[in-house]
């Protein structure tokens, strides 16, 4: 137990250099360029879901907040709101890569987002007719997370690393105690390793309205725990806490859970897709 305990510690101290680099510029993005970035979301029109999903690959889920507030004053299409929802990978691509098997199915993993995210907006914008209303003149920092805060780039870096890495190191030690004391077999049955129903599973896991469900996803399929099509089907459900937003500031529930519901089915129809094919 002593062993693994140390284990625990170094794997995940290794990844602070790597966490640190990837949020510094991640931040340096954000800070710089968000207003561009969200006012062309508001003008996307017809190219919304393009331009949403786009945006939703960058990593966290600032712009799925955004998104969620700019959809609540109906400013933005429900298949931009969806596209963006669905190519948001909140902290998987961070945690991806601090290690070198990650890095492997990164550039899959932003492809197969974006396309996706893309066409499930438009195809939703195209059945369901949705347009917003006239453009406001109200600012897009207004509609940004970092709207409020004063840090420093690099301090508001090193905040986010510490969280991740206090998240990356949760989740190690209860994967590992969990194998120490339960064992790999029954918890590969408990998370139906070799099912075919194992996206679906993931798909809830994606819906836990903060970033450990991206850590939780990324950590378990670095480990062997889950397929890639899982990985999809769960970090395509993984909005962050985009959907808990939407949920505060959209009032119309029906409508929230109506979009919940198409999230769910495409990202498990896509999963399950993903490991038949593989």
């Amino acid at each position: 137990m002593r062993e693994l305990i140390i284990d625990i510690i170094l794997d995940s101290l290794k990844t602070v250099p790597f966490l640190y680099i990837a949020y510094f510029i991640i931040e340096f993005a954000e800070h710089k360029a968000s207003d561009r970035f969200i006012f062309a979301l508001k003008r996307g029109k017809a190219a919304g879901p393009l331009i949403g999903a786009a945006l939703g690959c960058v990593p966290q889920c600032g712009f799925s907040v955004a998104a969620a507030n700019l959809y609540s004053e109906r400013l933005i299409s429900v298949g931009t709101l969806i596209a963006v929802f669905l190519s948001t990978s909140d902290e998987a691509i961070p945690i991806l890569l601090t290690r070198p098997e990650g890095i492997d199915f990164l550039w899959k993993i932003i492809i197969l987002k974006l396309i996706i995210g893309a066409a499930i907006g438009m195809a939703v914008d195209f059945i369901f007719k949705s347009k917003g209303k006239k453009i406001k003149d109200t600012p897009a920092s207004a509609f940004h997370p970092h709207a409020l805060e004063k840090d420093s780039i690099a301090l508001s870096a090193l905040k986010h690393t510490l969280e991740i890495f206090i998240f990356i190191f949760a989740v190690n030690a209860v994967i590992g105690a969990a194998i120490y004391y339960i064992g790999e077999d029954k918890i590969a049955a408990l998370m139906l390793s070799g099912s075919i129903m194992q996206p679906l599973l993931t798909a809830l896991i994606g819906f836990i309205p903060n970033c450990a469900a991206s850590v939780i996803l990324a950590e378990l399929f670095l480990s062997g725990g889950v397929s890639f099509g899982s990985l999809m089907s769960g970090l395509l459900t993984g909005a962050g806490i985009g959907l808990a937003v939407l949920f505060r500031t959209n009032k119309n529930y029906k409508e929230n859970f109506f979009i919940i519901v198409i999230i769910y089915l495409c990202s498990s129809i896509i999963g399950v897709t993903i490991d038949l094919i593989i």
